[in-house]
């Protein structure tokens, strides 16, 4: 059976005989009393070593009871005071509460009666530190790179935490755009490998004939390019984190060479006979269903069973509430500074179109259209004029909420209205669409390339090459008319 704690009670008494048969009431619970005449000494007692709670007489020689009891309510709010009046000091006293005392006792009174106040006031002390530790865990507002107070991100939190200091390898799913790495990161920094190496490795970005060499490494001639010997992730990463992004995409025939080394901790570099031991925590990511893709044949079930020990999922960002602002203001704050723009603060119409926006690209959505609104826009506050499409809103399937509605439009060069059933060649319905978005952008061709999702200099391109080919057709038919001219009548 454990022992209790004693508990450090700072008691303020300038009355010598009174503080003695205070202490000899303490005696009962055992406490470890600090006794002290003045408020000087008091508060330097309280200085050096923190008490539990206080027992406070209002009137001392050397200053007033309640400067005290406000010193050391500014030093440690959540400390317990409790405050021992004579009868014709109540109001003293009831003025003492209003400035944060806990409760108190006026004289004369028993062992049983201070006792029991002051067991309450030390439940109460305990109460506000377990209150306050919740509130640090529950209200964070950011962790290791996320942003976000919402009790999605506070359970992310919470389940990073518990994993950090762990060696079990972690599987993190998610949609494309949720923060995937930054989890991955999270994981790492809390960990005890913090100060080793975190290497990331996107399995979908490296060609299939690569990949291998840029995990295991490879020596010098091991193929046609090898020049030196070449250590891989995994040696780069020993004593550290390996993260595996988009891990669904990795080739089958390579997931077994990847199993061996999860289970064994051994590597083979490319063109080498020699295996290297290296001590790596495995965090694995990816955006689709890992299940699904085992029963699809596309990943291996004993691969997958030994990255999948820790499931950490990441919600999209249109389940996190008030969070896609807090982002967004952190981002504007950010591109603000760096593009020298004066912009700070978000129209509350602005606030609520991001907030009514479903996100299918998430926080890398949201990311782009702040980066766009403060690139193409400077002034005090975002407005809504300031803001790209984003496409439909969450809360209603069709138009965004005061995004411009899409018309429809005769098929170029048929004569004929929009038919659901028409099909219109490629070139004609890319065509159409770019010129819609250039509309819609007033010809803006970096946010037209936003709501389309793609390169500036794409539309550029295709501009040009319209351009010539229109200019090609308007020469022959300048041919055309010159000969029809010049033919004998």
């Amino acid at each position: 059976m454990s022992v209790p704690k004693k508990r450090r009670i700072l008691l303020i008494e300038d009355t010598v005989p009174l503080a003695k048969l205070y202490i000899e009431f303490l005696r009962a619970d055992a406490h470890e009393v600090v006794h002290c005449t003045r408020g000087g000494e008091a508060l330097a007692a309280a200085a050096a070593q923190p008490p539990d709670a206080v027992i406070l007489d209002l009137k001392l020689p050397d200053m007033d009871g309640l400067e005290v009891l406000q010193a050391l309510q500014a030093r440690d709010s959540s400390v317990s005071v409790v405050i021992i009046t004579a009868h014709g000091s109540i109001d003293l006293a009831v003025e003492a509460m209003r400035l944060g005392a806990f409760d108190f006792i006026v004289k004369p009174f028993n062992a049983d009666r201070l006792n029991l106040t002051l067991r309450n006031a030390l439940e109460r002390r305990t109460l506000a530190r377990m209150v306050e530790g919740y509130r640090r865990h529950l209200d964070r507002g950011s962790f290791h790179g996320f942003i976000g107070s919402s009790p999605e991100m506070q359970a992310v939190y919470r389940m990073i935490e518990s994993v950090a200091a762990s060696r079990a390898n972690v599987f993190i799913t998610g949609e494309s755009g949720t923060g995937k790495e930054v989890a991955a990161q999270a994981i790492h920094r809390a960990s005890p490998r913090r100060d080793r190496a975190f290497i990331a490795l996107n399995c979908a970005a490296i060609p299939k004939n690569l990949l291998e060499s840029e995990i295991f490494g490879h020596v010098k001639g091991a193929f046609t390019g090898a020049t030196g010997d070449r250590p891989g992730a995994a040696l780069l990463a020993d004593g550290g984190t390996l993260f595996l992004d988009e891990i669904c995409e990795m080739p089958v025939e390579l997931q077994s060479k990847l199993l061996r080394f999860v289970q064994t901790g051994a590597v083979t570099p490319v063109g080498s006979g020699r295996e290297e031991r290296v001590d790596v925590r495995f965090v694995a990511a990816t955006n689709r269903d890992p299940l699904a893709e085992v029963q699809a044949g596309r990943f291996r079930e004993d691969l997958y069973y030994r990255l999948h020990v820790i499931p950490l999922a990441l919600p999209p960002l249109r389940d996190r509430g008030d969070d896609v602002i807090d982002i967004a203001r952190a981002f504007l704050v950010e591109y603000a500074r760096e593009e020298g723009k004066a912009l700070s603060s978000f129209a509350p119409d602005v606030e609520a179109r991001l907030r009514g926006h479903d996100w299918p690209g998430n926080v890398r959505q949201l990311q782009n259209v702040v980066r766009n609104v403060v690139v193409l826009n400077d002034g005090p506050q975002v407005t809504l004029d300031m803001l790209p499409s984003m496409g439909p809103a969450a809360s209603s399937p069709g138009t965004g909420a005061g995004d411009a509605p899409v018309a429809s439009s005769p098929a170029s060069g048929t004569g004929e209205a929009d038919d659901a059933d028409a099909v219109l060649p490629l070139w004609r319905m890319e065509r159409e669409m770019i010129r819609k978005a250039l509309r819609l952008a007033g010809d803006d061709v970096p946010r037209a390339a936003l709501m389309l999702e793609i390169s500036p200099s794409t539309i550029y391109r295709k501009l040009q090459q319209w351009r010539a080919a229109g200019d090609k057709a308007a020469g022959e038919h300048a041919a055309a008319d010159k000969a029809i001219e010049e033919r004998p009548a």
